[in-house]
């Protein structure tokens, strides 16, 4: 894996993009640093810490994009976030941990051993390893949906927001973790605009933010003028599908 360039137009150092074409992310992350991919134009993530690898919502993937993760994590039960049949043979071909909100624990309970399904209602708190995996409340029209606040043995904090719209909690979420990065949606999800992703922003002022479900460019686009304008001491990193991105805790 070669490393291309930092992202100057983001201008934080804590923030590098690295070519890669593959989901399986070979580089170990240094001290207080996560590497991540988006991979399709939804939630579907892979988070790398120092010793664990998370999956998050996959969905149209192949199977083997995934060979080397320890735990798959799942936000709610719709099409674009649970894959039955792919969940199954990537825990099949991994043996890693199913973490999953109540509605999609029911639909793995008879493929996935249960020694390694996990269900997730908000308040619980799932440790990988050191890593630590805390369910939170999702504002989205789903049977039970979480959203995620993942913790690396580095105490850097990620929190993925499925494809939530705002909700006046996320002010306290965000006070009481102190995020480092944020993924928000900006599309696709009813209801969900550049602007909603805004407000998941503004309410828990992480470091950086990652504007994510979308199939389109231009709601990204808008969602970093908004930040830009609005949070300016907040850096805003647009990914691209299928590329490495890293972030560094800032000290």
């Amino acid at each position: 894996m070669n490393r291309t360039n930092n992202a100057t137009s983001l201008k934080p150092r804590h923030i590098s993009i690295f070519e890669e074409s593959s989901l399986s992310i070979q580089k170990i992350p240094e001290k207080n640093t996560v590497l991540f991919v988006w991979f399709n134009q939804y939630s579907g993530i892979v988070l790398k810490t120092p010793s664990k690898t998370l999956a998050i919502d996959p969905v149209d993937i192949k199977p083997k994009s995934l060979q080397n993760v320890d735990a798959v994590l799942i936000t709610h039960e719709h099409y674009d976030h649970l894959d039955p049949r792919l969940i199954t043979e990537i825990q099949k071909a991994t043996n890693c941990t199913i973490i999953a909100d109540s509605a999609s624990t029911k639909k793995l309970q008879h493929a996935i051993p249960a020694e390694k399904l996990k269900e997730a209602k908000p308040g619980i708190e799932i440790k990988i390893g050191e890593v630590s995996i805390k369910a939170e409340k999702c504002n989205h029209n789903a049977e039970a949906p979480v959203t995620y606040i993942i913790t690396s043995e580095d105490e850097v904090k990620v929190y993925h927001t499925a494809d939530s719209l705002p909700f006046p909690e996320l002010a306290a979420i965000g006070l009481r973790e102190k995020f480092d990065v944020v993924f928000c949606t900006v599309g696709i999800a009813p209801g969900s605009t550049p602007q909603t992703g805004f407000e998941i922003a503004r309410l828990t002022k992480p470091q950086v933010v990652v504007p994510y479900h979308t199939a389109l460019p231009v709601s990204q686009t808008e969602f970093a003028q908004i930040i830009k304008k609005e949070l300016p001491r907040t850096a805003c990193l647009i990914p691209e599908q299928n590329k490495i991105y890293q972030v560094s805790k800032r000290k």
